[in-house]
């Protein structure tokens, strides 16, 4: 049910911001659209209670879902969030993700690896490319993007998971992004 809710508020949320970002004045970020999908999987990967199936998973669906509303070649996006997902559950003990900077740094690194992880897979299937300064590039400015708007997202994503805490301890390490 938690999974469920936050593929649902992602969902919403990807809406949202294909329908906004390019009418913010951002000037040379507004052609780099931040990478919500990535940074909601690498989240499901780091709070992956159980185990890490519904996690992928849900991360899969959100890719999916990122594909569909941006035009992407279906199942690209999907294949990237679920790698992400992985990688988040591979380093869900290693990383704590709390206050603003760090918080910011994690959600600039997702946004730029998934994007890096686009162009591996793209490259891997001989789908055709920019130069790769270019792609580098919008890879880089992705990951500044995403880090514009990560800790928002990730704050959201924490009350969700308060929403779902059985005890008060588990609602209190919800909210300060510590893992369970």
């Amino acid at each position: 049910m938690r999974t469920a809710t936050i593929v649902l508020a992602a969902y919403g949320l990807l809406l949202i911001l294909g329908s906004v970002w390019r009418f913010l004045p951002l000037g040379p970020l507004a052609d780099a659209v931040p990478d919500l999908a990535a940074v909601t999987a690498a989240y499901l990967g780091l709070t992956a209670r159980r185990g890490i199936a519904a996690a992928v998973a849900g991360a899969v669906v959100i890719g999916y879902l990122a594909d569909l509303l941006s035009g992407a070649p279906p199942g690209l996006a999907a294949l990237v969030c679920g790698s992400v997902c992985i990688l988040g559950h591979l380093v869900h003990r290693r990383i704590l993700v709390r206050g603003w900077a760090v918080t910011l740094g994690f959600s600039g690194f997702t946004g730029a690896v998934a994007s890096l992880l686009v162009i591996a897979v793209r490259t891997l299937f001989s789908a055709p490319l920019a130069p790769m300064s270019t792609e580098l590039l919008h890879a880089f400015s992705t990951g500044v993007a995403t880090a514009l708007i990560g800790p928002v997202i990730l704050r959201l994503l924490r009350r969700i998971d308060a929403a779902f805490a059985r005890t008060h301890r588990e609602r209190d390490h919800a909210l300060e992004g510590i893992a369970p």
